[in-house]
């Protein structure tokens, strides 16, 4: 671009929202919320706009006279062309009716004048030839994005604009994408007693080694995925894709994992594959194995995946695998940064994110080996933060048969048994349902005519 080129402005629209804030002060509550005194391109209508929101804020009337005393009382009144170039301001509109059209044209040429700015930013950034290339990378999209989001000040609403949509079917497509509500795991107790993961939720899903938490995440992904049609991204810090694909292969398919991994597949084995093969295909499921991810980076694949292809379900496994952005920090602050962040990020793209957490080795050591909360390990933030927390635990890997019955020899052995714990609902009830979880094919389902318990 020529170093003479002006960046975008429209000095008319800028005049005509002064102006009709002179004619008319009250106007100002159309377009506060849009409009800030930096998106003025000329210093005098910045400066005068800024001594209307001075106004505005000690509840003082808008015109012609209080601005001239406002902008006299800061030293201001001359630099801006004194109080003929506000009766210049005044001649200019002859209403104030269309304020925020006028108000739109100006904040549009803002971000458009940002752009052309932070394109500079990521061109010094390209300069600076800074060795890591991921970080160079990250600071470029937080640009580009923070500029995207920085004015995302909401506005109140009426309450009958929330009740609405109890009553309205949603529509079909928004900007391409499919909307859906809520994200349903696939388990019907869960789905009963949750009503489906919400959007902007935070769910922890956690358990001892060997509990199954994370085919529990990769079964709710499946679900979401082929049963709604939901784009789920998924970030495994701990398995590879491969291994990760032949677990949804195997519970997809009915056949063993391990069968399916040493290729001892019979031939009825074969066409099962083939067919679980064909419908997972056309699942929306991203998958990124990344080994070593730090946040900044998982939230900028995030947030590009969610404006690429857009969204539905984030799952992470797991999150004490993820890295914070500094080294200085010991682990609990590092994990209380995490778990804030991916609460943030849940927010920032209005969906639900399920982090699979480790729980403390202090289950081991107690009679009961049922987790709770203060288990979830390393750092107290993470059941702060959360908005679900879900504990998976079977009691047949803590016991055999044998040591079972003599313990609780009124009652069955729980082979192939789940307990799934809803130990925090920040928006309802804690209970637990129960699943039968197949050991050969790493798979939960449901379990007929058992009904949640509240806790």
């Amino acid at each position: 671009m020529p170093d003479n080129k002006l960046p975008p402005y429209d000095i008319n629209a800028e005049e005509s929202v002064n102006g009709s804030l002179l004619i008319d002060g009250k106007s100002i509550y159309e377009i506060v919320i849009i409009l800030k005194a930096e998106d003025f391109y000329s210093e005098q209508n910045r400066w005068i706009y800024q001594a209307c929101l001075s106004l505005y804020q000690r509840d003082e009337a808008i015109n012609q006279i209080t601005v001239a005393q406002e902008l006299d009382r800061k030293g201001m009144l001359e630099k801006c062309g004194g109080a003929s170039y506000l009766s210049h301001l005044i001649s200019t509109v002859p209403t104030s009716l269309d304020i925020e059209h006028y108000a739109n044209i100006v904040y549009r040429l803002s971000i458009m004048r940002q752009l052309v700015m932070a394109a500079d930013k990521i061109s010094q950034i390209g300069y600076a030839a800074d060795p890591d290339i991921s970080e160079s990378l990250n600071r470029a999209e937080d640009i580009i994005f923070n500029l995207r989001h920085e004015r995302g000040t909401l506005d109140f609403i009426h309450i009958k604009q929330v009740l609405d949509k109890y009553f309205e079917v949603p529509p079909p497509e928004t900007e391409g994408f499919q909307i859906i509500p809520h994200i349903l795991s696939g388990f019907i107790g869960l789905d009963d007693f949750l009503g489906g993961f919400q959007r902007s939720d935070l769910i922890i899903i956690a358990g001892r080694p060997s509990m199954g938490k994370t085919s529990l995440a990769l079964n709710i992904a499946r679900n979401a995925a082929v049963d709604q049609d939901a784009c789920v991204a998924l970030f495994s810090l701990e398995m590879f894709r491969e291994s990760l694909v032949q677990r949804l292969l195997s519970s997809e398919s009915g056949v063993n994992s391990r069968r399916i991994r040493l290729g001892l597949n019979t031939e009825d084995e074969e066409s099962l594959i083939m067919e679980a093969t064909g419908k997972l295909s056309e699942a929306p499921i991203f998958i990124d194995d990344s080994p070593q991810l730090r946040v900044v980076e998982m939230r900028s694949k995030a947030r590009r995946l969610f404006y690429e292809r857009g969204v539905d379900l984030i799952i992470i496994d797991y999150l004490q695998l993820l890295q914070g952005d500094s080294r200085n920090e010991n682990r609990v602050q590092e994990i209380s940064y995490i778990s804030r962040s991916l609460k943030a990020l849940a927010r920032e793209l209005k969906v639900p994110v399920i982090a699979i957490s480790q729980l403390s080795r202090a289950v081991e050591w107690r009679a009961s080996h049922i987790p709770q909360l203060s288990d979830l390990r390393e750092s107290g933030s993470i059941e702060q933060d959360a908005d679900l927390v879900i504990f998976v635990y079977r009691d047949e890997v803590y016991y055999n048969e044998e040591e079972w019955q003599n313990q609780h020899p009124d009652r069955e052995y729980p082979r192939e048994i789940a307990d799934i714990i809803i130990a925090k609902h920040r928006n309802g009830p804690t209970g637990q349902i129960k699943l039968r979880f197949k050991h050969n094919l790493t798979k939960f389902e449901n379990i007929a005519k058992v009904e949640p318990t509240l806790l």
